[in-house]
């Protein structure tokens, strides 16, 4: 059984600026090295750069905290007093740093448990990010008392390759569902997403389980679902070689992604498409200089092909992420509530602008 005494609550840091109350994003202050105030693209991950021209909206070459938070949003409330973090769950039992996870419990559930999960799997082109991370993605969901969380971490490519990283997520949705009565948590609802490799991730559980491990859905933020393809369909000022030997891809099959098909293949989504899928939430922006935009709408494609169930939703001039469109992130809570509670109706796929009046 799992001991919820030493439940850590998410700190959100509050400081007083000119008579107001001003967020202290501890993502800016991280990069920030030089603590200037400012960032500059060396300073941010190499993942996220090629959102830094959209996000320096003035152009001066900076991005200062407040252009930093136009695109990330402010937290809506503070939600520590509602939420029971349990951090650093080490799920393989090997004290591998990597293979661990948070749960993220609602203090005061809504409904009655047990309670649907979401899964969230972070990004980082399988060679980076934290399973800490994703607490910041599920925090106001599992604040709402209707869902719980767990935020999961995989090995990455400085020391395995494919398919130990998918490998890692089953086992850890497996401590999940071996623990599920003792946490409150409904093995039989439980959503996986994630955002980038992430997506790659939380699409492949998707496809790949059956039978009692069939996840109930699945959340895409354009995540890779093609490794053979990326390069051909990579835009003229796409940012990465993806057929180059020093290739997210590429790492994550251990040498040239294109010398290495079979195993290649194995790790591409698309390959493991078919009717009996649970429903997926695709999101991609078509100006996404990372992960060619065709990705998803050729996996969507292929997934309608197959009979299966997707909701598509492209956005117009977005980038890697960075989206700001709130009508984005309410689809994503109405696919959750449809898909686990069995509550409104899913979201429709749609073209909405990245932003706001876009």
């Amino acid at each position: 059984m799992v001991s919820v005494g030493g439940i850590l609550s998410a700190v959100v840091l509050l400081a007083p600026a000119l008579g107001a109350s001003l967020v202290v994003d501890e993502r800016f202050q991280a990069w920030d090295r030089d603590a200037d105030g400012r960032l500059v693209p060396e300073e941010v991950p190499k993942h996220l750069r090629g959102n830094f021209d959209r996000v320096d909206r003035n152009r001066d070459g900076f991005i200062d905290l407040e252009e930093h938070l136009a695109v990330v949003g402010l937290p809506a409330r503070n939600t520590r007093a509602e939420v029971r973090l349990i951090p650093d769950v080490a799920y393989a039992g090997d004290g591998h740093p990597r293979r661990r996870l948070s749960l993220l419990l609602p203090k005061r559930p809504t409904v009655p448990e047990p309670l649907p999960l979401i899964v969230y799997i972070h990004g980082g082109g399988w060679k980076g990010g934290h399973h800490r991370d994703g607490a910041r993605v599920l925090m106001d969901l599992v604040a709402t008392g209707r869902f719980a969380g767990a935020t999961i971490g995989y090995r990455l490519t400085d020391e395995v390759i494919w398919p130990a990283p998918y490998e890692d997520c089953r086992r850890a949705l497996g401590w999940i569902r071996t623990h599920a009565g003792d946490l409150g948590i409904d093995s039989r609802r439980i959503v996986a997403y994630g955002h980038s490799a992430g997506g790659h991730l939380a699409s492949m559980l998707a496809v790949r389980e059956v039978g009692p491990d069939r996840l109930a859905g699945a959340i895409d933020f354009f995540g890779p679902t093609d490794l053979l393809a990326m390069q051909s369909q990579m835009s003229p000022d796409g940012l990465i070689e993806h057929d180059a030997s020093d290739s997210p891809e590429s790492q994550l099959v251990g040498g040239p992604v294109q010398e290495h098909p079979e195993l290649a293949r194995s790790a591409s989504p698309i390959e493991f498409v078919d009717r009996e899928d649970p429903p997926l939430l695709v999101i991609h922006g078509d100006q996404d200089r990372l992960v060619p935009f065709d990705q998803s709408k050729e996996f969507v494609k292929v997934i309608r092909e197959a009979g299966g169930s997707v909701v598509f939703l492209e956005i117009e001039g977005g980038g890697h992420g960075g989206f700001r469109n709130p009508r984005i992130f309410e689809a994503v809570r109405a696919f959750l509530e449809h898909q686990l509670h069995g509550k409104g109706t899913s979201p429709i796929s749609a073209s909405l602008p990245h932003a706001p009046g876009g």
